[in-house]
């Protein structure tokens, strides 16, 4: 029997849903979600196994300009998904026109891999605007192959998955079969901790923090775990804290709630808060947090 596998990288403008469509691809949550952009940050490789196929799916950060060092290690991300990809996914949303990056969109353009190009969010579209995107993207990216989807409501993401493992080259498996993604433990710890700070505070606030998971304990029936929250200054974690400790005390019983469920063992999280400055514009600092080799 021939057994295929091979790296499918997703890429796309912020808020497109590549971590909604990634989520269903592997049937397990493994990339946050908020309406946030740069909810992303890292590359997320998903696995999904079957008797004569191993996927490789990669969740990248959606294209931006960076701004500071840690959105250029981010753009970075993006960059490798193009060196190493078998199948490129290029997402779009119904309305959406062109690529925030130029270069990026030239590479697209010119892959000499399969493009498949997603249109998605039809739920929230009409017949009539779904062909004029149709349209407008055949003329823009004629070396892809167009698909319809609504990632969220899992419409159209069978036949996708279809089409990606038609594609897929022939192969042996990158990972043992049992592996659902190459990120440790600790990881998905800091993830859902972030996600909930995306959700509740405003403003520069999330974007000026960093999860560090400094003890993960797992014994038989309960997983203790002790994470720091970083911030840029002292009012932030002011307002990361809140009034008694309110806000931090939301923040962890709801990632407790999802790590619960994500490792389907009853959960201990402790939380804390420390400034750590200009994190985001320190090399050291985002080596140490995995931004950078």
């Amino acid at each position: 029997m021939t057994h295929k596998a091979g790296f499918i990288n997703i890429i796309g403008n912020p808020n497109v849903g590549k971590s909604t469509l990634m989520n269903a691809f592997i049937g397990e949550r493994l990339s946050i979600i908020t309406s946030k952009a740069q909810t992303t940050r890292h590359r997320i490789l998903g696995i999904v196994n079957g008797a004569d196929f191993q996927m490789l799916f990669s969740d990248t950060p959606g294209i931006i300009k960076p701004a500071y060092e840690l959105q250029e290690s981010m753009m970075d991300f993006v960059k490798s998904a193009f060196e190493d990809a078998d199948i490129l996914i290029y997402m779009v949303e119904i309305g959406e026109k062109d690529l925030k990056d130029e270069q990026f969109f030239k590479k697209i353009v010119n892959a000499k891999i399969p493009v498949l190009l997603l249109i998605n969010k039809i739920d929230k579209s009409t017949p009539e605007k779904l062909e004029k995107s149709v349209a407008l993207w055949k003329e823009k990216v004629p070396n892809a192959q167009i698909l319809a989807i609504s990632a969220l409501e899992n419409f159209n993401v069978q036949p996708v998955f279809d089409k990606i493992l038609e594609l897929l080259p022939e192969g042996p498996p990158f990972y043992p079969k049992d592996q659902l993604t190459d990120k440790p433990e600790r990881f998905f710890v800091n993830e859902a901790i972030r996600e909930k700070i995306l959700l509740h505070y405003k403003k520069e606030i999330p974007y000026s923090v960093e999860i560090d998971t400094e003890e993960f304990y797992e014994e038989k029936k309960i997983i203790k775990i002790r994470s720091v929250i970083m911030v840029e200054r002292n009012s932030q974690k002011g307002i990361i804290i809140g009034h008694k400790g309110a806000s931090l005390k939301r923040v962890g019983t709801e990632a407790r709630k999802d790590l619960e469920k994500f490792f389907n063992k009853k959960v201990f999280l402790e939380l804390y808060v420390k400034v750590n400055k200009d994190w985001r514009n320190n090399s050291r600092q985002l080596k140490r947090f995995g931004y950078k080799e």
